[in-house]
């Protein structure tokens, strides 16, 4: 098996691991709790706290745990959209987000919001210029990925950041899919608020965190015992909050030579690819794209079918198949690729295990199922 779909998920690193063992082992208390054992558990959580707030350039008490990143992004727009719906009801957000974003901006709209859509260029970049004209004075959040899942390309956005300043409007990035692939500093992008999901960065499923400056307030998504500053009540899941903690501090180890090692990874697969399938097409920025991405198509096919015939090739499609017919992803749609181009579009995302046999294997089988099933 050749895995090459790490914009989905990743593995967990061995270190992460054996950094989740003593909150299972020894350091099991509950962090509210005054005895010892209670006091122990919240000095390991403030590290993993720590750890996260050290790789984004913030405070250790700007960092709230969460259940992933689909919480984060969803206890951002509907926290906003609460806590300010008396100081204006407008969102504006693009048409390649994340469905946790999408489909919390239309649950939103359902309910008396007014949410604007932006679009993208054919680069699945969304113009600085488009924001600024957006901003409305009832706009109350605007919410900009960093880095699409699907192509890769990397968004603007401290242009963004700098114009929502200027009018006083809250400013969100989705970064699920840019840290541990690029630098990602929250004051050097001039956000107020930042999403993190674990699995995306080799520490578990099911945990994540959420970067809210000082001085912003929103309203709680979960009430109860008052924990993470009140704004997400539940006992702290120790174990995962502390794998997330270590995946952020073996980041800050690897990012400056694991971003030259994977993109010079990512060219060889597309130059053995397009060396023998000169048709082939790259969906994202040529340039401002994450180093790991290759979101390539090959012209009057379908993905699923080149995939199928690739059984040790773990990778995702741009496209699905259902009842004979294909829909292309939003974000192709967005970017206003034809589904005679966009149908064949396969995303091949690279990671830290990814080896350079691997990539010359992957290119192989590809060049192979295309050509088998075009007949050269």
């Amino acid at each position: 098996m050749i895995y090459l779909d790490y914009n989905a998920t990743t593995p967990i690193a061995g270190e992460v691991a054996d950094a989740m063992m003593p909150p299972i082992t020894e350091d099991f208390g509950n962090p509210s709790s005054a005895h010892p054992i209670g006091v122990r558990a919240r000095k390991v959580l403030e590290n993993a706290r720590e750890q996260i707030s050290n790789l984004l350039g913030c405070d250790r008490d700007e960092i709230i745990f969460t259940g992933g990143g689909t919480e984060s992004n969803n206890m951002v727009l509907k926290g906003v959209a609460w806590s300010l719906r008396d100081k204006g009801r407008h969102i504006i957000t693009t048409k390649i987000e994340h469905p946790s974003i999408m489909k919390t901006a239309l649950f939103l709209m359902e309910n008396g919001y007014e949410v604007t859509f932006l679009p993208v260029d054919e680069f699945g970049a969304v113009a600085p210029d488009e924001v600024k004209r957006s901003i409305r004075g009832d706009t109350i959040l605007i919410t900009v990925m960093y880095a699409n899942n699907e192509t890769g390309t990397i968004q603007p956005i401290a242009d963004i950041s700098a114009f929502a300043r200027e009018r006083g409007v809250l400013f969100h990035t989705d970064a699920a899919q840019s840290i541990g692939k690029i630098e990602t500093r929250v004051d050097d992008l001039g956000v107020d608020l930042l999403t993190i999901a674990g699995h995306k960065l080799y520490a578990p499923k099911g945990v994540g965190a959420l970067f809210m400056r000082k001085g912003v307030t929103i309203e709680p998504l979960l009430h109860g015992g008052g924990q993470e500053r009140g704004l997400r009540s539940g006992t702290e899941n120790m174990i995962l909050n502390v794998g997330l903690g270590k995946a952020c501090e073996l980041i800050q180890g690897y990012l400056s030579g694991e971003i030259p090692r994977i993109r010079t990874l990512r060219d060889r697969l597309y130059e053995r690819i397009a060396w023998a399938v000169p048709k082939a097409v790259v969906h994202g920025h040529p340039e401002q794209r994450l180093p790991n991405t290759l979101f390539i198509s090959f012209p009057g096919m379908v993905g699923e079918d080149i995939l199928s015939g690739i059984p040790d090739l773990c990778a995702s499609t741009g496209a699905a198949c259902h009842d004979k017919t294909v829909s292309l992803s939003h974000v192709l749609e967005a970017m206003g690729v034809t589904k005679e181009v966009g149908m064949g579009a396969i995303r091949l995302s690279l990671g830290r295990p990814t080896t350079e046999d691997e990539v010359d294997q992957a290119a192989q089988w590809l060049i192979d199922a295309v050509k088998d099933k075009i007949g050269f």
